[in-house]
C-alpha cells in the first residue's frame, strides 16, 4: 500500500519556471481540497530534469518527440521516487505505460496561440521575408498557409529563453502558447492573440494533467477531486483524434474541442502539409468523446487521401 497517508505527497515536475508555477498551482488546489490532511499540507515538489530540458538546440522531431518532456518523470513514478506528476497535456504521448494513468485534467486555460513581435502588430503586418521562431510543425504549417513569404526557424527553450532570443535579434516574431504567458503573469506582453480560425491549437493545449501509478488508489483519491469533467471530455476527443491519425511530433495536426450548450462536443480539427500549401479542416459534433475523435480522424484521412498521408509519414 502506498504510504501517502503517512508521509508527504511527492509531486514531480520539470524545473522550468512555467513547470514550477504549474506544480504550485496544483499543490495549492490540493491544499484547498484536503485542508486537514498532513500528507497534502506538507506535500513537496521534486524537480526532475528531462531529456527535452537538457537538449535545447534541436527540434523535438529530431531527438525523439514530445515524450522527451515526460519520460524521466514517468520513470521516477515507476521507481516510486515520486507519487504523481504535473504535466502539460500537449507534451504527452497518446499512449502511456500500462502501469500509469492520467487521473485528473484541470479546467482548461486559454488554448490559443499568440504572436510576440517588436516589429509588427499581427501576422499580416510582418514585412515580407520576416523570420518567425517556432519549432512546432502545426504552427509552421498554419503560419505559412497564411503567409508563404515568411521564414520559420527552430526556436526552443522555456518562455523566458524564447522571449530573450527574440529581443537579442535574428527573429522578427515568435509564436507562443497564451496559457503559458498567463500562468506566468506575462499575457500583457502578447502582441497579437490568434483566433482559432487563424491558428488552431495543439491537442491538449492549455490543459494540466496529473499522472500517477494505476494501482496507487491513495494518490488517485487525492488527485481526482481536481478533475474537470468538461475538460476531460474535450481532451479525450482530441487525443482520440490524434491517436487515430497516428500523429506524432513531425505531423502538422491541430485539434480543439469545446462543450456546446446542449452538452455535445464540438471538435475542430485540421491536418496540413508541412509547407502549409494544403490544409484539410473539419468541424464535427458528437456526444461520445472517443467516437467523435475517431470519426473525425477518418474524415480527415478521407479528405487527404492515401498519397497525402504517405507524404506525411503517418502510419
Amino acid at each position: 500500500m502506498n504510504s501517502s497517508l503517512l508521509t508527504p505527497l511527492r509531486i514531480g515536475t520539470r524545473g522550468s519556471p512555467l513547470a514550477l508555477t504549474q506544480a504550485n498551482i496544483v499543490l495549492n488546489l490540493l491544499k484547498e481540497v484536503h485542508p486537514t490532511d498532513p500528507a497534502i499540507q506538507n506535500a513537496v515538489l521534486i524537480t526532475v530534469t528531462t531529456t527535452g530540458d537538457r537538449i535545447r538546440d534541436r527540434p523535438l522531431s529530431e531527438i525523439g518527440g514530445k515524450g522527451l518532456f515526460s519520460k524521466e518523470l514517468e520513470l521516477s513514478l515507476q521507481a516510486n521516487e515520486i507519487d504523481c506528476v504535473v504535466h502539460s497535456l500537449k507534451d504527452m504521448e497518446t499512449v502511456q505505460s500500462s502501469d500509469l494513468t492520467l487521473c485528473a485534467f484541470l479546467n482548461r486555460e486559454d488554448a490559443r496561440d499568440i504572436l510576440l513581435s517588436p516589429r509588427a502588430s499581427c501576422l499580416k503586418t510582418l514585412a515580407p521575408g520576416s523570420i518567425v521562431g517556432t519549432c512546432a510543425p502545426r504552427r509552421v504549417a498554419q503560419i505559412l498557409h497564411h503567409r508563404p513569404d515568411l521564414h520559420c526557424i527552430p526556436l526552443r527553450g522555456n518562455v523566458d529563453t524564447r522571449i530573450r532570443k527574440l529581443h537579442e535579434g535574428g527573429m522578427d516574431a515568435i509564436i507562443l502558447a497564451l496559457a503559458g504567458l498567463k500562468l506566468l503573469g506575462r499575457e500583457d506582453e502578447a502582441t497579437y492573440i490568434f483566433s482559432e480560425q487563424e491558428i488552431l491549437p495543439a491537442i491538449g493545449q492549455g490543459v494540466l494533467t496529473l499522472q500517477c501509478r494505476k494501482n496507487d488508489t491513495v494518490t488517485k483519491n487525492y488527485l481526482m477531486p481536481l478533475n474537470h469533467k468538461g475538460t476531460e471530455r474535450c481532451v479525450t476527443a482530441e487525443r482520440a483524434l490524434l491517436f487515430s491519425l497516428g500523429g506524432n511530433c513531425h505531423t502538422p495536426i491541430g485539434g480543439h474541442a469545446t462543450i456546446q450548450k446542449d452538452g455535445h462536443i464540438r471538435l475542430d480539427a485540421l491536418i496540413a502539409s508541412h509547407c502549409g500549401t494544403t490544409v484539410y479542416r473539419t468541424i464535427q459534433i458528437g456526444e461520445d468523446a472517443n467516437d467523435l475523435g475517431q470519426s473525425t480522424a477518418k474524415i480527415l484521412k478521407d479528405m487527404g487521401g492515401p498519397s497525402f498521408w504517405s507524404d506525411l509519414c503517418i502510419s
